[in-house]
């Protein structure tokens, strides 16, 4: 018999925590790390159809950049599901409103679209501030060079 593929079970994985500072960091590129380590593409184990990425704790989600013109032409679209329900708001204000949406819809976007991606979505904790409650998981520090 040949080498068999290595399939990581979801129960055995284990899943860290680690906290990133988004303060001055580019949106799409901090978001695309991010996608990563929920994916837990980073990982040697990976397995495309388990989850076997970390929780990861978003501060400073408020501080994040968005390059060129973008936070005054950038808009960000949804539907209600009602007749003439497109709702339309622009970064700017999404920003001021809303200061964790845009990163989470950023790295909702570059999940798979399917249950495995809703419920790895759900390990991201993002904050518009510096403080998170979660230090009784003892969070990693992670430098994200984006």
């Amino acid at each position: 018999m040949g080498n068999k593929t290595f399939m990581a079970k979801e129960k055995e994985v284990v899943k860290r925590w680690v906290v990133v500072d988004a303060a001055d960091k580019v949106l799409g590129r901090l978001a695309s790390e991010i996608a990563r380590k929920l994916r837990g593409k980073d990982k040697a184990i990976f397995t495309p159809h388990n989850d076997t990425g970390d929780f990861v704790v978003v501060v400073n989600a408020d501080k994040v950049l968005f390059t060129g013109r973008k936070l005054e032409r950038k808009v960000y679209r949804h539907h209600t599901g009602f007749v003439g329900g497109l709702k339309e708001v622009l970064a700017k204000t999404l920003m001021e409103k809303k200061p964790t949406e845009a990163l989470l819809r950023a790295v909702r976007g570059m999940l798979p679209k399917n249950s495995l991606g809703r419920r790895q979505l759900k390990k991201l904790k993002v904050y518009a501030g510096p403080k998170h409650p979660h230090q009784r998981q003892k969070p990693e520090p992670l430098d994200i060079k984006a």
